[in-house]
């Protein structure tokens, strides 16, 4: 007799609940975090910037270099370059590209005539230039985008995070402090 196998629900919760728990995790970490707000702001900024740049390895390096020279989170410049994942490489570096290639001014690109390494060569280096250039604008664009939009809402999250504490605190006031 053959047995049927159904997906078990137990097993799909636990990856996402797993998923949950860790999300909770480094926003109860930002919430409670001593770090300035503009700091925690530039720290976004940096990382979102360099996780726009096609550097696979070298974007956390860029991220906490730029984030030590603005004077930013260093933890979440690195953090943030996860902007960019394996998820995400190919539409976000065709968006960086066409970016790119519009600001340029459109440049040809002959793909049909690679007759040669050198005409493949010179094609290949065409194109990164136009990736690269794209990527710097979208990086900056992004970087500062984020960099406002913590400004803007990171005050309202820790006030409304300490209220909730203050109320949980409120409820129970036998719980161990730690």
């Amino acid at each position: 007799m053959m047995r049927l196998s159904f997906p078990q629900p137990a097993r799909r919760r636990r990856w996402l609940s797993a998923w949950q728990r860790l999300l909770r995790y480094h926003y109860l970490r930002l919430m409670r975090s001593h770090s300035s707000t503009e700091s925690i702001a530039r720290g976004l900024g940096a990382g979102v910037f360099a996780g726009m740049l096609p550097l696979f390895g070298g974007q956390m390096l860029i991220a906490v270099s730029v984030a030590f020279l603005v004077r930013g989170n260093k933890p979440l410049a690195a953090l943030a370059t996860w902007v960019s994942n394996p998820f995400t490489y190919v539409p976000l570096f065709w968006f960086n590209f066409q970016v790119g290639w519009w600001l340029m001014g459109q440049p040809s690109l002959s793909l049909g005539e690679w007759q040669s390494w050198e005409k493949l060569l010179e094609q290949g280096g065409q194109m990164a230039m136009i990736l690269i250039f794209g990527s710097v604008w979208v990086g900056v664009i992004a970087g500062l985008l984020t960099y406002a939009l913590c400004l803007r809402l990171l005050p309202t999250l820790r006030q409304r995070f300490r209220r909730c504490s203050a109320m949980a605190a409120a409820s129970f006031p036998n719980r161990p402090q730690l």
